[in-house]
């Protein structure tokens, strides 16, 4: 398992969506990915995404006009 990260920053929706999920497709199950965003459709969209897909929300949080979004990477099932 390893740690990744994601700079979305300064993007608008849905590119904040679509870089993560182009992200997670190169990482393994148990991998995590931390997103950092500036758009704030993406702490409704990148969730959504992860349950649609399989994989879940490790945290959210905002550092300031930051959104911080950890994914687990699933398997890729919704199940």
């Amino acid at each position: 398992m390893s740690s990744h990260e994601l700079d979305a920053r300064g993007l608008l929706c849905p590119m904040p969506v679509i870089r993560a999920q182009s992200a997670v497709a190169k990482l393994a199950p148990g991998d995590t990915l931390v997103v950092r965003a500036t758009d704030p459709g993406a702490l409704h969209d990148i969730p959504a995404w992860c349950r649609v897909h399989g994989h879940h929300i490790v945290a959210t949080a905002r550092e300031g006009r930051e959104i911080v979004i950890t994914i687990g990477v699933g398997t890729g099932r919704s199940g």
